[in-house]
């Protein structure tokens, strides 16, 4: 079985060292075993793991919901509904924030088109419309 150090294993998956530690005492990557002179060492299977947590990370999941995944990974019991539970909830969520972040643009052109961009920043409507409001309880911010 081959063996590397960490500085090895991060060159190979493109992390720093500092992130390797960091996903180990989150338990997303098992603690390594040591050298006889203390030195941290890892296997292939290591650098597996940081590649399912950096193509997970890719794809929008949180350190817990990789974390999750990574356990129905070493659950024969597991079922692969789970994970596509876990895919499927994970859509969702980015279904919401597109609708969110479209009608946030909507709002945002059309408080563009109340001004021309011509004359002093004082006179702006933009600036009038975010001071004065025409709404009650202007601050729906999340």
């Amino acid at each position: 079985m081959t063996t590397l150090r960490i500085g090895q294993v991060a060159k190979a998956v493109g992390l720093s060292v500092e992130t390797i530690r960091y996903y180990e005492q989150r338990g997303l990557l098992p603690q390594p075993g040591r050298s006889e002179s203390g030195y941290r060492i890892y296997t292939e299977r290591s650098i597996q793991v940081l590649v399912f947590i950096c193509r997970s990370k890719g794809l929008g999941f949180s350190l817990q919901e990789i974390k999750e995944l990574l356990d129905l990974q070493r659950m024969p019991e597991a079922d692969s509904a789970t994970v596509k539970g876990l895919v499927e909830d994970k859509i969702q969520l980015i279904n919401a924030k597109l609708a969110e972040l479209s009608e946030l643009k909507q709002n945002l052109s059309t408080l563009s088109s109340l001004c021309d961009g011509v004359g002093p920043a004082e006179q702006c409507p933009i600036l009038d419309f975010l001071s004065t409001g025409t709404e009650a309880g202007a601050c729906h911010h999340k």
